[in-house]
């Protein structure tokens, strides 16, 4: 399963939505070995594709030297389908060669919906995964829901110096 913080699947679906109608593409490094994505590092899409992503290579070796240089890897790869589903391609299996990430897909094909899904490519074999979104900004212990009573008929907020 892949969990990961709200605001970072925000700043994916909003990176994928800025570069449609092409495909956006990234990482979400996190500390070696922790299997938790920490840092959102968008990227170009050398490609330039409705259909196709792929990393800049200068880009690319920039990217993967700091994550060595901060002891991190990437958790995640991401990149969006502009007029498909979020189903990795042949040429996205194809092109998978990080064993230990997860995939992420996002659909930008409805103007309105996220859709988004995550899977574990391991040589060519396509792995669905569930999703976990947290939301690392509240206490899991805190109270989430409220429920409000009305007693008086009508409330006056006006502010006034009486």
């Amino acid at each position: 399963m892949l969990s990961i913080d709200r605001s970072i699947i925000d700043a994916i679906v909003a990176h994928a939505r800025r570069d449609h109608p092409d495909e956006a593409c990234g990482v979400v490094a996190g500390p070696a070995g922790s299997d938790t994505p920490t840092r959102h590092i968008p990227m170009e899409n050398a490609a330039r594709s409705m259909t196709f992503y792929e990393f800049d290579s200068m880009e690319h070796l920039r990217v993967w030297r700091e994550m060595d240089d901060r002891d991190e890897e990437p958790v995640v790869i991401y990149h969006s389908h502009t007029a498909t589903e979020a189903y990795p391609s042949r040429t996205d299996i194809s092109f998978a060669g990080e064993p230990g990430a997860h995939y992420l897909l996002v659909s930008t094909r409805e103007p309105d919906t996220e859709e988004i899904r995550s899977f574990r490519i391991v040589d060519g074999v396509v792995t669905e995964e569930p999703v976990e979104i947290v939301d690392a900004a509240v206490d899991p212990h805190a109270v989430q829901s409220y429920m409000f009573g009305q007693s008086p008929a009508t409330v006056d907020y006006e502010c006034s110096d009486r």
